[in-house]
């Protein structure tokens, strides 16, 4: 480190990089200290996003109308043991479906729309009311008797404030109406008005119709009847007649009905709405109308099953008799009443086949009306028929072998025998379809009666709205810090600039006072233009205290120096060169020497800015030789010994200025005449103007600026300028800010000056 380092980092308001334990992470580990020094620097902003969340949570849990759930609990038994479609479902050996179509039921179309139907759910009436506190005002109203409805706010009439209620029993409506909303306006003693649309001032062309409480209203094509209207006159409230397709539509979406467990045979139901009694009025509809279903159901396949069998008995009976006249005559005939004991087993058998045979097609026979032949019921039916029919085969191949006399009366006494069976069966069957078709109880039942809880909403959940909208503010104001912190890749601390072989002449903090200056109320075009120089508009900021540090470190190094020439430079542009030479030139002013301050920004000077006057009658007119040098020199307002030269006229060809042999000159010229000269230069990375102007002048600083300049933007301009055969002495680290984690080479603090 040279002498002039060592005394610029031992200036009180800076510590030495080095001086500093650094914390090596290595890889990709995580910097714990700089994790949370983020956390603290964007303290203000995390607050900020988390109480602005926070209170959108609160506003949203006092605004929003509660909704409230009502629910019942439906248990689907076991269907009782029928002839017909149940001892088809055992002969197979099928699950009872019941369960799993009830939930199905529960929300079809027909058993919907009887809720529909009897609660007039297609008319929905809402009062109008202001938005946001028109909810608040009607949700906290408590009305001091029945009817009583809040007063007005002046100049607000139209407008529900509590308590205000309309019951429409009837509204039929053509079709071009359908699903459009109408507005009632109420009047005075039970009167009201149906109009068409309620922004457009009252008009005989909008009126529907015009009616009374509890009378039924006729006006083309509209009926409507009116049967409790509790309002200030004046009110308006929201009138529309839906579709009866789009309302059944709507509330199966609404209705939840799903098994309380797996495989449960017990439904629970549930319904979120706004109005707890509506909600449960629907469930008790629902509920009762899928009972009201269920038993018809059973009591209608008992008729189908009984047509079936009173069907079957006569034909049965007349088998039967004929079968027993043939054996009789069989037995005459042949002087034989008994069989063998072999024989007798055989026909036992046989027996036992037919009989099952005869069930299973009766099965089928009920299997066919209700399923198609490729449904498996049926399929498992019709094989188990095979295999019987099989097995009688057999038998009947075993039977070949006996004497005619025993084959004869056992086919006649095997027919006897299963007829008979069948013919019971069928009478047993009729008595308990009987039965069946009068019982009024189905495999349906509710466990629980359909019921709300007014004392708790189901939503909004205050306490975990709140919460849950505090936390998700936290957290995106987090990911937001993190996430622009991991984005920004602009260097941060000087020992970056330092581990590039560079030195760093100072470190310029961030100041509050020139970020007032630049957001001044910026000037008009032909108005008169101040100075605003941070050096004389508050000498005692920490930025013009560095300043003051630059200027020492350039004195001693003066002597080393080619000339009296300095140019400022930046990699890119926003750096805060041009701040850096106006603010050094004064202080050097300031301090006695007579500076001239040049803007070499031809294509976008920013001097006069910050010094004062108008751009045009400078540098560029200067070298094209269209005016002479006193009239480019300016003096600075209340800075002595400071001139300027602006940057002049934007020409077409700035570098080709720049290297012509005029500018060498007249920066020889200008040299005995001023103690320090100091050239604003463009930014290195954009045009090659600052190579030019670096073989001019002894001295040439590069303006890094805090969080935006990247490290191998830097690289890339010292690059540049050691092509050009440029030597850069040292950097100005602009815009240094406070940071309270991670490494702080610079602590600019009140404190830290003091001491």
């Amino acid at each position: 480190m040279t002498p002039t380092q060592r005394l610029e980092y031992s200036h009180p308001a800076f510590i030495d990089a080095r001086a500093l334990p650094i914390e090596q992470s290595g890889g990709d580990d995580i910097d714990l200290r700089a994790l949370l020094g983020t956390l603290i620097d964007h303290k203000r902003f995390i607050l900020t996003v988390t109480a602005v969340f926070f209170l959108a949570g609160l506003a949203y849990v006092l605004l929003t109308r509660p909704i409230y759930q009502a629910t019942a609990l439906l248990q689907v038994e076991q269907a009782p043991t029928l002839p017909g479609i149940t001892a088809v479902e055992q002969a197979v050996g099928a699950s009872d479906p019941a369960s799993n179509d009830a939930v199905s039921i529960l929300t079809s179309y027909s058993v919907v729309k009887s809720a529909v139907d009897a609660l007039n759910l297609n008319i929905v009436v809402s009062p109008d009311r202001v938005p946001l506190i028109g909810n608040l005002a009607a949700q906290f109203y408590t009305p001091s008797k029945p009817g009583a409805v809040a007063d007005a706010w002046p100049g607000l009439g139209r407008f529900d404030w509590g308590g205000s209620q309309l019951d429409v029993t009837r509204l039929d409506v053509p079709d071009s109406l359908l699903g459009q909303t109408l507005t009632l306006v109420a009047g005075e003693h039970g009167a009201y008005t149906l109009r068409k649309d309620s922004l457009v001032p009252l008009m005989d062309g909008n009126v529907l119709l015009e009616g009374h409480v509890g009378q039924t209203v006729k006006h083309d094509g509209i009926t409507m009847q009116v049967t409790k209207l509790d309002a200030n006159p004046g009110t308006h409230f929201s009138v529309t007649r839906n579709n009866e397709a789009s309302t059944v539509s709507g509330l199966q979406a609404s209705i939840n009905a799903q098994p309380a467990q797996q495989n449960s045979n017990v439904i629970q139901l549930s319904l979120d709405s706004a109005s707890p009694h509506l909600a449960v009025q629907i469930l008790d509809y629902v509920t009762q109308a899928f009972l009201s279903q269920n038993v018809g159901r059973n009591s209608a396949q008992s008729a189908n099953s009984l047509k079936f069998v009173k069907k079957q008995l006569p034909i049965v009976k007349g088998r039967l008799e004929d079968a027993q006249a043939a054996l009789n005559a069989y037995q005459l005939k042949a002087h034989s009443v008994d069989v063998p004991m072999q024989t007798q087993s055989l026909l036992t058998q046989l027996d036992d086949i037919n009989s099952s045979l005869r069930q299973l097609e009766t099965q089928r026979l009920e299997a066919a009306r209700l399923y198609t032949p490729q449904h498996p019921a049926y399929k498992a039916i019709v094989n188990q028929i095979g295999m019987l029919q099989a097995r009688k085969s057999a038998m009947q191949k075993q039977m070949n072998t006996l004497p005619d006399t025993q084959r004869q009366l056992l086919r006649l006494n095997g027919n006897v025998q299963v007829l008979n069976t069948t013919y019971n069966g069928l009478l047993n069957e009729e008595q308990q379809l009987q039965i069946s078709q009068a019982g009024a109880v189905g495999t349906a039942r509710i466990v629980d009666e359909p019921t709300v809880d007014i004392t708790s909403p189901a939503k909004p959940k205050k306490l975990m709205t709140v919460a849950g909208s505090t936390v998700a503010g936290a957290v995106l104001a987090l990911a937001f810090v993190f996430l622009r912190q991991f984005m920004k890749r602009g260097m941060e601390d000087p020992a970056e600039i330092e581990q590039l072989g560079l030195p760093v002449f100072t470190a310029i903090p961030l100041s509050e006072q020139q970020l007032a200056l630049s957001e001044h109320e910026r000037p008009r075009l032909f108005s008169r233009r101040r100075q605003r120089l941070l050096a004389l508009a508050a000498p005692e900021d920490l930025a013009a205290e560095a300043l003051r540090s630059l200027r020492t470190s350039l004195y001693f190094t003066a002597p080393d120096a080619a000339n009296n020439r300095i140019m400022i430079c930046g990699s890119s542009p926003n750096a805060g060169k041009t701040f850096v030479s106006a603010n050094l030139s004064a202080i050097n002013a300031q301090a006695g020497q007579r500076v001239l301050l040049i803007d070499a920004n031809m294509r976008d000077g920013k001097l006069h800015t910050i010094l004062g006057g108008r751009p045009d009658n400078g540098l560029s007119e200067l070298l094209a030789d269209r005016i002479i040098l006193e009239e480019a020199i300016r003096s600075v307002e209340d800075v002595e010994n400071l001139h300027f030269i602006p940057a002049g006229r934007k020409p077409s060809n700035p570098s080709e200025l720049l290297m012509r042999p005029r500018f060498a000159a007249l920066l020889h010229a200008l040299s005995p005449q001023y103690d320090l000269i100091v050239i604003d230069s463009p930014p290195i990375l954009s045009v090659t103007d600052a190579t030019i102007i670096g073989h001019h002048v002894g001295t040439s600083l590069l303006v890094v600026r805090f969080g935006l300049n990247q490290s191998r933007e830097v690289e890339m301009a010292m690059q540049r300028f050691r092509q050009s055969g440029v030597e850069i002495k040292g950097v100005v680290f602009n815009g240094m800010e406070r940071r309270s984690g991670g490494f702080n080479a610079y602590g600019y603090h009140a404190d830290g000056l003091a001491e």
